[in-house]
């Protein structure tokens, strides 16, 4: 359900420059004029600068820069996801409290979005370095009528609409790294972790969370990962839209989940193929002791890797290490 702020912001935007008076506010949203006022301070402090003109109404004079709950539903067009949005300046990580919030029964859609993680992770436990004001940090609660085994492909769904997005921009062509990575020029941007809680046969939810570099400059990537990092500053030499970008992103997915739900697999298998990072070239695995070398052909109808088998058949990999470049 909405909430009366998000009501209050959307009636604000659909205003745009124009004065909406304070009885049209209270008479839509159902609450006095003394609370109108209370939600203006709120957006105030969020770094809104709204002018309150005596028998006009009020209108805004300049939006926020700063990454909130009310910044973020300010203009953000979707159906379900973000109605509810948990911003926290500062956690140890996102998907830690989406994991609380599903548990607490948050709906589905809902957003946890945060300035900076302590401890950010990704996939394998592996750190991810999230710096204050610097990414987009978030993880989104889904909660999709699918069987459980169905559950690792909205990871390999949500690096399509993270990668959709990134291709508008000029100066950015991304590529996905099987399975949760996107890259530019070879080096990794975002990451995407994905977890679930199940039964046997019924999901109770999924965290997707998503880690994307935005404006970090060569100083601020750690050098261990220099060499296998970047942002998208660093890439076109200039300061990003965080928050355009977290809407972009949100609504993008919810897009794509709809018509994963509606027609299946196979239109992400399209769109992934078409991101695919070395797709049709030589790559090397490494599973248990076994170690092979082969072409990379693409991605599977249920999102497992496809490769070349030494019978010149297509194999499907669900969990290797994998070198991605094989030396000739």
């Amino acid at each position: 359900m909405e909430s009366t702020r998000s009501k209050l912001i959307r009636l604000l935007a659909d205003a745009k420059e124009s004065y909406i008076s304070g009885q049209q506010l209270s008479e839509q949203l159902h609450i006095s004029r003394t609370a109108i006022w209370k939600h203006m301070k709120e957006l105030e402090k969020d770094g809104y600068v709204i002018e309150a003109k005596p028998k006009t109404g009020y209108r805004i004079k300049k939006f926020s820069g700063n990454v909130s709950s009310n910044t973020i539903t300010w203009g953000l067009n979707t159906l379900w996801i973000g109605k509810e949005i948990i911003h926290k300046p500062t956690v140890t990580s996102t998907q830690v409290v989406a994991h609380q919030a599903a548990r607490d029964n948050s709906p589905h859609g809902t957003v946890v979005i945060a300035d900076e993680q302590s401890s950010g992770r990704g996939r394998m436990e592996r750190v991810w370095h999230s710096k204050k004001g610097k990414g987009v940090w978030m993880s989104i609660i889904l909660r999709p009528n699918i069987p459980p085994y169905m559950a690792p492909q909205l990871t390999l769904m949500t690096a399509t609409a993270i990668a959709e997005v990134l291709d508008q921009y000029d100066g950015i062509q991304p590529n996905i790294k099987w399975p949760n990575d996107i890259l530019i020029q070879n080096k990794k941007v975002a990451g995407i972790l994905t977890e679930m809680q199940a039964e046997q046969d019924r999901i109770q939810y999924v965290v997707v969370g998503i880690g994307l570099n935005v404006n970090q400059d060569n100083t601020e990537i750690p050098d261990a990962i220099h060499y296998r990092a970047t942002s998208l500053k660093m890439e076109t030499e200039k300061e990003w839209p965080i928050i355009e970008l977290v809407q972009k992103i949100l609504e993008g997915l919810e897009k794509e989940y709809e018509s994963f739900l509606k027609k299946g697999f196979g239109d992400v298998k399209s769109k992934w193929e078409n991101y695919g990072f070395r797709i049709g070239e030589m790559i090397s695995l490494h599973s248990g002791t076994e170690k092979k070398e082969a072409v990379f052909l693409g991605i599977a109808e249920d999102g497992a890797l496809l490769i070349e088998s030494s019978k010149g058949e297509a194999e499907k990999i669900y969990s290797a290490e994998i070198d991605w470049f094989v030396e000739d």
